[in-house]
C-alpha cells in the first residue's frame, strides 16, 4: 500500500463544501462564463458566412473558453445557488440567469444544434453537462430558467436518444469523448426528469458496453492530459445507473484487488507541472475528478467494508493536491472550480 495511504489514516473525515468554497467558486464562475475571449471554437464551417465569433454562434454559453466550460459554469452557479441561497453573489447569479437565460437566446442555441455540421457538436461531453444543467434548473421553483431551456434540453435528450444505440463501442479516453461520464452527467436527469425511457436506455448502454469488464489494469492511466480516469468513471457510472445488488458484484470483478490498493496508479494523486498549459493543467481535473469518483464509489459499500476508508483516504489525498489550484491561470480557472464541487459534494 502506498506509504502516503498509510500516513493518511486519520484523513477519515468527509470534507465538505463550504459557504465561504460556495462563494469563492461563484465568484470565479460569475467572472468567466460572460468573457468571449479567449475562445477556443469547436466549430464546422458550411461556408464562408459561417465564420462567426463565439457569442454570434452561441448566445448563452459563448465564455469560459468553450462551449462546455461555460455550461457546467452554469450548472455550478444553479448548483451554488440552490446550496447556499445566502451568499453574497446570489443576487448576481440570478441576474445573469434571468439575463441570459431568454427564450431568444436558446432559440439560437438550439438553432446551432440544427445545422448538419453540428451533429457531432459536443458529443458527449457537453450533451451530458447540458442535461446536469437542465436537472439542476428543475430544482429552483418559483423561476422560469429550467422552462426556458426546456428546448435545448430535448434536443440534447433526442441526440442521446438517436447516438447510443448507433455507438457499437465505449470510449475509454480520460478526456471529453468518455463515454461513461456523460452517461453519469445524464443519469441524473433521466432521474429527475422521470424520463423512464431515456434512464433504460442509459443503463442498457451501460450494460452493453462495460458489463463484461473485470479486473481493469487502469494500465494506460494517467495519460499526459486526462481530467477523467477511465477506470474510475466507468465504475462510477455503473454505480449510478444499476441498483446496489447489481453493482457490488460487478464492482467487485472489476477491481479484485482494490483492498491491496491496487492498481497503485489510481491510488496516487498526479503531478501538475504547468498549469499555464492548458492540457497539462487537465491534471488538477483528474485529481479532482478521482476524489469525487473515490468518494462516491465508497458509499455503495457497507459502512463495516475495509475498503471504505481506504477510497476515502485516497479521495482526501487527490483533493488535497488540486483543491487549491481551482483558480490563477486561466487554462484552469475556466473550469476547475465545477469538478472541485462534484468532489465536496459526492
Amino acid at each position: 500500500m502506498p506509504a502516503t495511504l498509510t500516513e493518511a489514516a486519520g484523513s477519515t473525515e468527509t470534507v465538505r463544501l463550504t459557504e465561504a468554497q460556495a462563494s469563492r467558486f461563484a465568484g470565479i464562475a460569475l467572472g468567466h462564463v460572460e468573457r468571449e475571449y479567449p475562445n477556443k471554437l469547436t466549430h464546422g464551417l458550411a461556408g464562408p458566412e459561417d465564420a462567426r465569433g463565439p457569442a454570434a454562434l452561441h448566445p448563452v454559453f459563448f465564455g469560459s473558453l468553450d462551449w462546455h466550460s461555460c455550461v457546467h459554469g452554469y450548472w455550478m452557479l444553479a448548483h451554488l445557488l440552490r446550496r447556499f441561497p445566502g451568499i453574497p453573489e446570489a443576487a448576481a447569479i440570478r441576474a445573469l440567469f434571468d439575463r441570459r437565460l431568454t427564450a431568444d437566446a436558446i432559440g439560437g442555441e438550439c438553432a446551432y444544434f440544427d445545422q448538419p455540421t453540428a451533429r457531432g457538436f459536443e458529443r458527449p461531453y457537453g450533451w451530458g453537462w447540458l442535461l446536469k444543467l437542465a436537472a439542476e434548473l428543475a430544482a429552483h421553483p418559483g423561476t422560469a430558467w429550467a422552462g426556458t431551456l426546456q428546448p435545448l434540453t430535448l434536443t440534447v435528450a433526442d441526440r442521446f436518444r438517436a447516438f447510443l444505440p448507433k455507438a457499437t463501442y465505449p470510449i475509454r479516453v480520460g478526456i471529453h469523448f468518455n463515454t461513461a461520464f456523460a452517461l453519469r452527467l445524464a443519469a441524473d436527469y433521466a432521474d429527475d426528469s422521470a424520463d423512464e425511457t431515456l434512464r433504460h436506455l442509459l443503463q442498457a448502454t451501460a450494460l452493453r458496453w462495460y458489463r463484461e469488464d473485470q479486473d481493469c489494469p487502469a494500465w494506460g492511466e494517467p495519460g499526459g492530459d486526462d481530467f477523467l480516469s477511465g477506470t474510475l468513471i466507468e465504475a462510477e457510472c455503473m454505480r449510478r445507473l444499476l441498483p446496489p445488488e447489481q453493482f457490488v458484484p460487478w464492482f467487485e470483478r472489476f477491481l479484485p484487488r482494490l483492498a491491496t490498493a491496487q492498481p497503485t496508479t489510481l491510488f496516487r494523486p498526479v503531478t501538475v507541472s504547468d498549469r499555464s498549459d492548458g492540457k497539462i493543467a487537465h491534471l488538477d481535473g483528474l485529481n479532482l475528478s478521482r476524489a469525487w469518483c473515490w468518494r462516491a464509489l465508497a458509499r455503495s459499500l457497507p459502512a463495516d467494508d475495509p475498503r471504505r476508508g481506504l477510497m476515502r483516504r485516497v479521495a482526501a489525498l487527490h483533493l488535497e493536491a488540486s483543491l487549491d489550484q481551482v483558480a490563477g491561470d486561466y487554462m484552469g480557472e475556466h473550469w476547475l472550480a465545477s469538478f472541485a464541487v462534484l468532489a465536496l459534494e459526492a
